[in-house]
């Protein structure tokens, strides 16, 4: 993303964003005036849905720790000068790796299956992501196109094996057997018990600390290492880079794997911390939220884990929000994601001139 020379990193990093999502919270409560509700109640019951009491805050932070996942894997491909929309298909196919490891291994004990079902999540995730990468660096297959393509084919796939061949016996229901209890990662409610805390009960799991650590790890692989260095530069000009004798083709398809481990990551986190089996739901527009997490964050870490809070509080506090007042949809909660996606990309760069305007007569004063 190209910072504009007339105006200071800072107002590019973080100015700028907040003014976008100001627009985005602007333009939600004008629609939510012509509905006939007050906005600025809405935005209070949010608010207090998602941090204003110990449960809210649990669930807040259980959606923030699969977008953050899926925020780091698009910002992956970004880097490299790909736009990974595919991360919807790469956590279907990393969440039927964790599956077969579960019902496969159930005999095993958790501190054998756990660690196994968090490399399948990876290898499935990354494995899925290689095709396109490797049609983008040898065929010159348009990274969106291929990925677009390969999220229906996840879908199509899980459905069918869900419905044909992993449905738990006597079910109706598309959904495998519920995972043997060893797998299930801690809650985090149970490890503050054995600490003698009291915390109230919600799906946020020990997998929060490894999104926690998979942020770390990013801003050292991409801003501290020297395959960040090829990474970046690559995404940056890839011309340059072939010149320089970087292997531009390796680097596409290996951040196209980084991408989709990461992705599948998030399928960790549903499915061994929350629902404990497989069903076709799962996924739950995660991927493409992760793309809006990507851009607010303007791909960097400690951007990402602020935008995926914010993501994690719109989901959780639009809950609460739907209960307290009827009119106000689940579908008024995608559209402000979607008008926050809309001013954060489309519009990034809405309030450039104003800015650098309003910059410039400072510095002459």
């Amino acid at each position: 993303m190209s910072q504009p020379s007339n105006l200071p990193r800072w107002a590019t990093l973080w100015l700028m964003p907040v003014l976008n999502l100001f627009a985005a919270l602007l333009v939600s409560g004008l629609v939510i005036t012509l509905i006939g509700e007050d906005p600025v109640e809405c935005l209070q019951l949010m608010i207090n849905g998602a941090f204003g009491y110990p449960e809210g805050i649990g669930y807040t932070l259980f959606y923030t720790t699969s977008f953050i996942f899926t925020g780091l894997a698009v910002a992956a491909a970004f880097h490299a000068g790909l736009f990974n929309i595919g991360g919807e298909g790469q956590m279907y196919l990393a969440g039927l790796g964790v599956t077969l490891v579960c019902l496969g291994l159930d005999f095993l004990p958790g501190w054998v299956v756990i660690p196994l079902a968090l490399l399948a999540s990876m290898v499935f995730g990354a494995a899925w992501a290689f095709i396109p990468g490797y049609l983008q660096a040898k065929r010159g297959s348009h990274i969106v196109v291929t990925t677009i393509m390969f999220n229906f084919i996840a879908s199509a796939l899980m459905t069918w094996l869900l419905v044909d061949k992993l449905i738990m016996p006597g079910s109706q229901t598309p959904a495998t057997r519920l995972f043997a209890e060893s797998a299930w990662i801690p809650m985090l409610h149970e490890l503050a018990a054995n600490l003698g805390v009291e915390l109230p009960q919600t799906p946020l799991n020990a997998t929060f600390f490894l999104a926690l650590l998979a942020l770390v790890l990013f801003y050292l692989m991409v801003w501290r290492s020297h395959w960040g260095y090829t990474l970046r530069t690559v995404g940056l000009n890839e011309k340059a880079a072939r010149y320089a004798g970087m292997p531009v083709s390796k680097v596409i398809i290996v951040a196209m794997c980084f991408s989709g481990a990461l992705a599948g990551l998030a399928a960790v986190n549903e499915l061994l911390g929350s629902t404990h089996r497989m069903n076709l739901a799962f996924t739950n527009g995660i991927g493409f939220v992760g793309i809006a997490v990507a851009l607010m964050g303007r791909n960097h870490p400690f951007g990402i884990l602020l935008s995926a809070l914010l993501f994690g509080a719109l989901t959780q506090g639009g809950l609460d929000l739907s209960f307290e007042k009827p009119a106000i949809t689940h579908e008024m909660i995608i559209l402000t994601q979607g008008l926050i996606i809309l001013f954060c990309g489309a519009l990034e760069n809405l309030f450039q001139t104003p800015l650098a305007l309003a910059f410039k007569q400072m510095t002459k004063r």
